[in-house]
Formats: C-alpha cells, sequence, structure tokens
C-alpha cells in the first residue's frame, strides 16, 4: 500500500479525547492530529516519541492531518486501525494471504448476524461457498517480539468473536479471525489475558468451535505499508 504522498515527521506531545494528538513539527509547530484508533495505544503514547503525519485534501475537515504511525524504539507502528482492512483487502486480491485465496469475489464491509454487525470482508466462490474474514490490529508488545491484542477491554471485539463462532455453528460456514499486526518487530500474536480475561478465554472457545485464527505481519514506512510474513499465534 502506497500513501499518495510521504508522510510529515514530527513528536508526539500527547493524545487527548481518544481521537485528538498534538504533535510538534519543525521549526516548533504545532499541529493537532485526528487519531483513527478506539484502542489505548498501550506502549505506543510515551512523549516525545516519533510521529508521522498523513495531510487530507479535504478543506473541511477539521483536523487536516491524521496520525498514521508512532515510533517505538528504532521501530515504526502502524496506528491507524483503518489501513488494516485496507492492507488485507489489497493481500487478498494479490493472493497473498494462502489461507484464503481461491475465493472470486472480496466485498467489504457486508451486513451479517443476528446483531446485524458489518463484516469486515465476505468472501465467496463461484460454488457459493462462503468465507467471513474479521481484521484486528495489533500494535501492542509490552514483551520482545510478542504482539497483544486487545489494547483496553473490549466488548465490541467480544460481540466480533460471538458472531463468527454462530457463522460456524449455525451456518455451517467458515469463519477467520485475521490479525493485521502493524509493526515488524513482532514473532507471536497473543491474546492480552492481563488486560481483557475475557476476550482471552472467549477467543479458546471460538477457536474450539471452529474459529479459524491467522496473523500476518506489516511493515510500516515513511511512503507506505509492507505486507509481510504469517506470524504465529499461540493460544493455549
Amino acid at each position: 500500500m502506497d500513501y499518495a504522498e510521504s508522510l510529515r515527521e514530527g513528536r508526539l506531545l500527547r493524545r487527548y479525547q481518544r481521537f485528538l494528538a498534538d504533535i510538534e513539527l519543525g521549526a516548533g509547530e504545532i499541529i493537532t492530529a485526528h487519531v483513527p484508533n478506539t484502542g489505548s495505544l498501550l506502549g505506543c503514547l510515551e512523549v516525545g516519541q516519533g510521529a508521522r503525519l498523513s495531510r487530507s485534501s479535504d478543506t473541511t475537515r477539521r483536523c487536516p492531518y491524521t496520525l498514521e504511525q508512532i515510533q517505538v524504539g528504532t521501530v515504526w507502528v502502524g496506528v491507524n486501525t483503518h489501513r488494516a482492512n485496507a492492507l488485507v483487502g489489497e493481500a487478498l486480491k494479490q493472493g497473498a494471504i494462502r489461507e484464503v485465496s481461491g475465493y472470486a469475489r472480496h466485498r467489504p464491509e457486508v451486513p451479517y448476524g443476528q446483531q446485524r454487525s458489518r463484516i469486515d470482508w465476505l468472501l465467496e466462490d463461484q460454488g457459493k461457498s462462503i468465507c467471513y474474514l474479521e481484521v484486528k490490529s495489533v500494535t501492542t508488545s509490552l514483551e520482545p517480539g510478542i504482539g497483544l491484542f486487545p489494547d483496553a477491554v473490549s466488548q465490541r471485539a467480544l460481540k466480533h468473536l460471538e458472531e463468527l463462532r454462530d457463522c460456524v455453528v449455525h451456518e455451517g460456514a467458515r469463519a477467520v479471525l485475521l490479525f493485521c499486526v502493524q509493526r515488524s518487530d513482532i514473532r507471536v500474536v497473543r491474546p492480552a489475558d492481563a488486560i481483557d480475561p475475557a476476550y482471552g478465554r472467549l477467543l479458546r472457545a471460538v477457536m474450539r468451535d471452529g474459529v479459524e485464527v491467522l496473523a500476518y505481519g506489516v511493515e510500516p514506512t515513511r511512503t507506505g505499508i509492507l505486507w509481510g510474513p504469517r506470524i504465529d499465534v499461540h493460544c493455549p
């Protein structure tokens, strides 16, 4: 995935009201950027960390800048959760996710389930086989090489697990949860049991019921985001 133009760099001053961050650019210029992430961004919000921003051409936007990446040590972490779905869409088109390749049609944001949520990707083939694909963005790492999800207690994430299980149990369909790891220093993904133990318990339960769980890494750069290798999911 390529950005429309190279990201502008600065340093993080603070995040507040969840969706706003103050960023210092060159020559002491301070701007407010939109933060497209509902999570806590645990481990990614130290004052003074490097920040990369995209700028919208939409003149009606309150915040022309969007926070795209945060530097954690020597690694850049993609914090724009909307990029994860788009990245997976590109990978599906290119056949880069071997485990779900072979479906002729990839439809985004399709209503499904008893609670009428929207599945990130509905995969269909000519034989009418269906796969429900839910994407989750992973940004948190509290130990070297280990990515954690979620980064805060999330009722919404629990609901998505339940709906994926319903697809398998009640429809006989295929359901896949894909962790898109938006940093290049992760070798294994685990449920964040210490942060949201209910999520970890339910994840293990839906896996026993037939929901498949995958993880793939990406590498954020200043000019775009590179699709990376499959990553192990450790969920004992």
